[in-house]
């Protein structure tokens, strides 16, 4: 349908959920055959937000790739996967290397492997876990405890602590749980939402009435569909980096995008007489003043606590309940004659117990191929969020030395790096804390109409998530639009699975 007065949304933030969300909205605009025009906005220089990937050359015949955000996405979701294919940049895939996947957790100041046949919390091979020196005898005992437990059934939320705690012990908790699960999401796992961040523990224990009962009809059911051993690798990158999916994101867009404009004020609404959706005013920082019919804010809940302060108070209000903590990362880039240690993993997780100054180590070269020359290798060490908040604070003169002394204790690394980047995020990092889905859900059914909130503060913080959150929040835009709002584009015209919705339940997306 071509209308003289194209409607217009604005899509403010331009990470991989706005990107995404862009993205989406042109392509359900061209499916439903609308005549939508939108705007893309960003108030810093480069488009991504926490995706950014760097090269260094001069060190090989192939360059160091070093990520500043998040390395991989996680293969199981399969929404970046699926983006990747539309974008068709899915040849440039690159798994983990699996054949050299080992995790280690940091006990007693040494790495110690975790024991194989461990399902993210629970044993499912007996010996290895016997003999793994991880867990004391009482803890183990305490773990298998989990098989008579009786399960809870209901669905009020917990924190993963409690969950922890109450099917597999405080061990448990501590040197697997809290270093592997809350590192996920930079998170206290005494705070940490279990039904927010990891509501299949809660499903499996309310199916089987265990954990373990569960882990291990899981790894029945995945070798008889992979009876090779060659299920798909657990992550995903992409060859020349993570950066690979924003960048072709943006290339594909073609509406307005904006770099370098922030939104100062958004005012309230009138309705056009001509398609009754609402006309909103945004007020930019370069003077000029956008008019637009919807608005979808992808940007971090505090940001838009602030947009929607005038319109929405009380929604702003929840909004500013959703906390934020900051991280880092060092990369650190080595010849490999000088690392005595194997490397033989992923990395090394490190619980709070151990009392350390940084909070994990992934051994990037390791777990991927290309991401460093032949005969270099490249760790990179992760600080602050909940664990250690006060590494923030470090300046950068005084961060190496504090990271090279963890290195050289931990992993006898006393070799010099030939160079090092810091990246660090500043409120960066939404916190889930018991009670958020249902703060998400009165946020959403609070919110004036035409406008819309998406994103890593909301319904999952991975990469899967957030394009899987553009897409719905896109879709249901202009879905809106086309069943209630446009004259002469009635029911006939709409594709046959498309569900007649209230406008007020369009963001309740699960």
């Amino acid at each position: 349908m071509t209308n003289s007065n194209p409607l217009h949304i604005t899509i403010i933030g331009g990470g991989i959920t706005g990107l995404s969300a862009a993205w989406y909205v042109q392509q359900e605009a061209a499916r439903q055959k609308i005549d939508i025009t939108y705007s893309l906005l960003e108030q810093s220089d480069r488009w991504g937000g926490k995706i950014l990937t760097e090269t260094v050359d001069g060190f090989g015949e192939r360059p160091f790739i070093i990520e500043a955000g998040p390395d991989s996405f996680l293969s199981q979701k399969p929404w970046a996967a699926q983006l990747a294919r539309e974008l068709g940049i899915d040849d440039q895939f690159l798994p983990t290397n699996d054949g050299r996947r080992q995790t280690f957790i940091l006990h007693n100041g040494r790495p110690t492997p975790l024991p194989d046949g461990v399902m993210l919390i629970a044993p499912t091979k007996i010996k290895p876990f016997a003999l793994s020196p991880l867990i004391s005898l009482p803890g183990k005992l305490r773990m298998g405890l989990d098989w008579i437990i009786p399960p809870k059934t209901d669905d009020a939320d917990e924190t993963l602590a409690q969950f922890i705690q109450r099917r597999l012990g405080q061990e448990a908790l501590d040197k697997i749980a809290e270093p592997l699960l809350s590192g996920i999401y930079n998170a206290d796992a005494e705070l940490q939402s279990m039904m927010a961040t990891f509501p299949r523990f809660r499903d499996m224990e309310k199916q089987h009435g265990s954990l373990i009962k569960a882990m291990l009809v899981a790894k029945k059911s995945r070798a008889q569909t992979a009876p090779n051993g060659d299920a798909p690798s657990m992550f995903t990158s992409f060859k020349p980096g993570m950066e690979e999916l924003t960048l072709a994101l943006r290339e594909r867009l073609t509406g307005d995008c904006r770099l370098g404009v922030q939104v100062e004020r958004l005012a309230g609404a009138t309705q056009s007489p001509i398609t009754q959706l609402p006309n909103y005013q945004l007020h930019l920082s370069d003077g000029a003043t956008l008019p637009t019919n919807a608005v979808i804010l992808a940007v971090p809940a505090f940001v838009a606590a602030k947009l929607l302060a005038e319109l929405a108070p009380q929604v702003a209000e929840t909004l500013r309940q959703i906390r934020y903590v900051s991280t880092g990362t060092i990369s650190l880039a080595y010849r490999r004659e000088e690392i005595a240690h194997p490397l033989n993993g992923f990395g090394i997780v490190i619980p709070r117990s151990e009392r350390r100054r940084i909070n994990a180590v992934t051994w990037s070269s390791t777990k991927f191929d290309h991401r460093a020359p032949e005969g270099y290798a490249l760790l990179r060490v992760f600080f602050g969020g909940s664990r250690t908040p006060e590494m923030m604070a470090v300046p950068d003169q005084a961060l190496l030395p504090i990271v090279q002394e963890e290195l050289a204790a931990m992993m006898g690394v006393t070799a010099v790096p030939l160079f090092r980047r810091i990246y660090r995020w500043q409120n960066s990092n939404p916190q889930y804390d018991v009670g958020h889905l249902d703060r998400v859900a009165a946020i959403e059914a609070s919110l004036p109409p035409g406008i819309f909130v998406t994103g890593s503060p909301y319904r999952g913080v991975g990469v899967p998530d957030c394009v899987k959150q553009a897409r719905d929040t896109a879709v249901s835009v202009v879905s809106n639009w086309v069943i209630g709002q446009l004259p002469n584009y009635h029911s006939q015209q709409l594709t046959p699975n498309l569900t007649l919705v209230k406008f007020s339940q369009i963001h309740n997306f699960t």
